[in-house]
Order: C-alpha cells, then sequence, then structure tokens
C-alpha cells in the first residue's frame, strides 16, 4: 500500500471519475498518488449523469475499445468497493422501419457481437412490464448502470482505504511543474502529473487546450419517480441510433435522419435522445438534452423537458412518473475527438474526454495515460 505522506510519484489534479481511474491505475502499479481537488466533494459532470457504462453504439474504434475495457474495469471493481450494479444491458426500442434497418445493419458488424434483435413478441416473452410500440428492440447485453452520486464518492473512499491514496481535497492548484505542485494549500512534491480539468479551459495549461478549439456541452436531467416495477435494463429509443457514432456513422441511419427531421425536428434541434435508467429506490434517472456554448446558460428550459418525457412515452408506451429531480450538467465537448490526451510537460498529461462518455471509457483512459507516463507495459497499469 501506497505511503499517505510525500513525495508523491503522482499528483492528480481533478477528482473526477477520469482522475480517480488514472489514480487507480497509478496506484495498481505500485505508484505513490495523490488526488488533488478545489471542491470538498466531486460535483461536477461525473456524478450528474445516468451512470450508464455504455458499449453498444459508441463510435468505432478508440472510444468503442475504451468502453469495452472499461466495462469490465467496473465489473471488477464495483463489488470491491461497495458499489451495487443497479441493473445490466440495453434495450434500445424501435418505432420505425428506417430504425430496424439501421439495427440491422448495425448487427452485421463487429461492433454488434453478442446483441440481438427483439421482436414484440420477444420483448413481451422476455420483458413482460413492457410492452413498447413500435417494431421491437435492439437488445444488448453489455451495458453496466451504477449511481453515479454515490459511486463516485465510494470509489474515492476505496481508493483511499485499499490502495493508499491520499485525497486533499478543496485544494485549489495554481500551476504544475514536476517535482512540484503549486496549490492555494502550499506545495506538494510529486515527480509526475496529470491533469484532469472536465470543462475548465482556463486553469491549467489554457494555451494547450485553446488550440483544441473545444466548447461546453450542457444536458438537463431529470428524475421520475417509480414506475412501479423493475427496469430489466437501460433504455433508449430512435433517436440514440443517430446520435451515437456507432449507430450514425452507417449508411442506413441517413434514411432514419430524414424522417426524424421531418417528425421530431424539435427534439433534434435540442440535442435530445433518450435514456432511462433506475435506481435502487426505484426512481427513473431520464435524460437528456444538448446545448452549446462556451459558457452555457444555467437555465433548463420546461419546453425541452417536455420533449424529453414526450420522448419517453411515445417510446415506452405508458405514461412518466411525475418528476421528483431536475439539474444540469456540463462537459467538454469537441467535433473531432472522444478524448484528448497532451503531454504540455515531459513529466505532465492532460486528459480531457471530451464526449460525455465518461463513465464509460475513463478506465481504459486511465490505464494509457498511466503506462504511457511511466514507460509502462500496458499490462502493468491494468
Amino acid at each position: 500500500m501506497a505511503r499517505r505522506d510525500g513525495p508523491f510519484d503522482l499528483a492528480v489534479v481533478g477528482a473526477g471519475v477520469v482522475g480517480l481511474a488514472c489514480a487507480y491505475a497509478a496506484a495498481r502499479a505500485g505508484k505513490r498518488v495523490v488526488v488533488l481537488d478545489r471542491d470538498a466533494c466531486a460535483n461536477g459532470a461525473s456524478i450528474r449523469n445516468f451512470g450508464f457504462i455504455t458499449v453498444t453504439g459508441q463510435p468505432a474504434g478508440d472510444c468503442w475499445r475504451r468502453a469495452r475495457r472499461s466495462r469490465d474495469v467496473w465489473a471488477e471493481v464495483a463489488p470491491k468497493a461497495g458499489i451495487p450494479i443497479e441493473h445490466s444491458g440495453l434495450l434500445l426500442t424501435v418505432r420505425r422501419p428506417e430504425a430496424r434497418a439501421v439495427v440491422q445493419a448495425f448487427l452485421g458488424t463487429s461492433m454488434g457481437r453478442g446483441c440481438a434483435w427483439l421482436d414484440r413478441s420477444d420483448l413481451r416473452a422476455s420483458f413482460p412490464d413492457l410492452d413498447p410500440p413500435g417494431e421491437g428492440a435492439l437488445f444488448s447485453p453489455h451495458e453496466l448502470r451504477v449511481e453515479s452520486r454515490t459511486a463516485i464518492p465510494r470509489l474515492a473512499a476505496w481508493l483511499e482505504a485499499q490502495w493508499g491514496v491520499v485525497f486533499r481535497w478543496s485544494t485549489a492548484v495554481h500551476a504544475t511543474r514536476p517535482p512540484w505542485i503549486e496549490t492555494a494549500q502550499g506545495r506538494i512534491e510529486a515527480g509526475h502529473v496529470v491533469v484532469c480539468p472536465g470543462d475548465d479551459f482556463a486553469t491549467l495549461y489554457p494555451e494547450t487546450i485553446a488550440p483544441l478549439s473545444l466548447t461546453r456541452c450542457r444536458l438537463s436531467m431529470l428524475k421520475l419517480a417509480s414506475p412501479g416495477f423493475r427496469l430489466p435494463t437501460g433504455l433508449m429509443s430512435d433517436l440514440g441510433l443517430v446520435r451515437y457514432g456507432g449507430y450514425a456513422a452507417l449508411p442506413e441511419a441517413q434514411a432514419l435522419k430524414a424522417r426524424l427531421t421531418r417528425e421530431q425536428a424539435e427534439h433534434l434541434e435540442h440535442g435530445i435522445h433518450l435514456i432511462v435508467v433506475q435506481g435502487a429506490d426505484g426512481g427513473l434517472i431520464v435524460g437528456d438534452s444538448h446545448h452549446y456554448a462556451p459558457t452555457p446558460a444555467p437555465f433548463a428550459s420546461a419546453a425541452v423537458e417536455a420533449l424529453i418525457l414526450q420522448e419517453f412515452e411515445a417510446a415506452l408506451g405508458f405514461a412518466a412518473p411525475p418528476v421528483i429531480e431536475r439539474w444540469t450538467g456540463t462537459y467538454a465537448s469537441s467535433g473531432t475527438e472522444t478524448a484528448v490526451i497532451r503531454a504540455p510537460q515531459p513529466d505532465v498529461r492532460l486528459v480531457l474526454v471530451t464526449s460525455g462518455t465518461g463513465a464509460s471509457t475513463a478506465f481504459a483512459l486511465g490505464e494509457e495515460v498511466i503506462s504511457d507516463l511511466f514507460s509502462l507495459n500496458q499490462g502493468d497499469a491494468a
């Protein structure tokens, strides 16, 4: 177990899921790690999401590969850290023949391996509490769901208790010049640094971030009361097939997008697609929308909320339960990359997830970053 005093082999700036994943990979490789965060607890995008570790539908290439690996790490780490897996799998309900064509094309790719098409009779037999309208559904067994607002603090507590990772909360970092880290609480000695700034583009390494042409994405989220039964999986709908790159890049998606543009132009305008997951208390986490700006306004629109709930009812075939919570979150967004890794100094790595896939890809990113930073074989950080 790592020592609890300095000097440290690694300082991680940012205690969101990406920072925690980097700390875990380094601790597993035998490094002494300190995590620094300006807040008293994790309070950003890592706890303001679905907690849905999504594999199926992620863009082909690095993102899909990282999602598969991260899903396996979540499955290993969660029970050790006392993080319940609320449910597993994905059911993407399909209402239009154009959407079914996209699903059938996806099932013919390597990314569709293990997934299946369920027609209406299959759906009713396998999931008797659900009877969504339409053609049927895509089923994927690959996904996991955790309660993000409790999973992130439990993950941090486990890293501290079991791996000796030191956490210094309420500690703003002003500069990183290994072996010295300048903070509001004084200097910390660390030979290497990983900076995980989330959507803060101004505090550390703004000159490295500026050429990336990033913006911020604001999403709107809802929690609904329990519907009175347990969902078997996470749920999505036709709109997800033009939102997620693994589907949207298929030629068949163009016909679906054209029809959705005619029928649901407002949903597309507000970047709405449907995800529904369920917590231990029975409540449903539902979303979401996407609005982009350098500084997104903090105001959530009732009209956008109504569109989200409209898609919920159309896709699932039952009335939405009452809304019991609302919130917004923001994350870094790039039009070209799902994640960014840069080396502004030889012993420093800057890591940003720029696609809203932090929960789904962070553990794999952490392994890659630590292997590179310490010149390890990939397996040494895995």
